[in-house]
């Protein structure tokens, strides 16, 4: 497989799955700073000029949430999507959050320009960063189990994933230390010999 990343990106999430279940794969870095996520080339893996991508044998997967569930499919005996259904839904229940809410509450700041032209508009979405990013991370502080993983005592494909979005927390103007359970959460993954190897290319600033 071939694994598509940029640096700080949420791509972080699917190079921490990777490492995690152990699959080879080849991770090809693209810089934000110099367009290449634009050009002819990528644009020809992605459309949508997004990280992550991922080239697999059956073609090629974007969004996080479907190359995740893909992952954990090829070694279901970690358990990565529980087995039983009310708990698989209760856990994508976090992920659809974490992609549909949590991530654009952030990418209102560095990728405002998705919604707004002003210089003005875009200062407001900016400012508005640290009470959005706050309480996404009160509803995931008080809804989620974090004991000490998303759903409990087990990983799943949740973790990497707010993991990857809790790196963007500082820049953000948001202190994780106020919310105890996420960053007891933060400093588990961290603390994982993925989280190191996803270090040595860059992935993980």
């Amino acid at each position: 497989m071939k694994f598509f990343y940029a640096p700080g990106t949420v791509a972080i999430a699917t190079g921490l799955l990777l490492e995690e279940v152990g699959l080879p794969f080849e991770a090809v870095r693209l810089s934000f700073a110099d367009g290449e996520q634009t050009k002819p080339d990528y644009r020809a893996i992605n459309p949508k000029g997004r990280v992550p991508a991922l080239v697999t044998e059956q073609g090629i997967l974007t969004e996080t949430g479907a190359i995740a569930e893909f992952i954990a499919a090829q070694v279901p005996a970690l358990g990565l999507v529980p087995d039983d259904p009310w708990q698989a839904a209760q856990m994508r229940a976090v992920t659809y959050y974490l992609a549909s809410t949590f991530h654009v509450n952030h990418a209102h700041g560095p990728r405002g320009i998705r919604w707004a032209n002003e210089e003005s508009s875009l200062a407001d979405m900016r400012a508005k960063l640290p009470s959005t990013m706050t309480e996404s991370c009160n509803y995931i502080e008080d809804n989620c189990a974090l004991a000490p993983f998303v759903m409990g005592a087990e990983m799943t494909i949740a973790d990497p994933w707010l993991f990857a979005i809790c790196t963007w927390l500082e820049g953000d103007g948001v202190d994780i230390n106020n919310h105890p359970k996420l960053a007891a959460h933060f400093a588990l993954m961290s603390a994982r010999p993925s989280a190191r190897r996803i270090k040595k290319y860059g992935l993980l600033r």
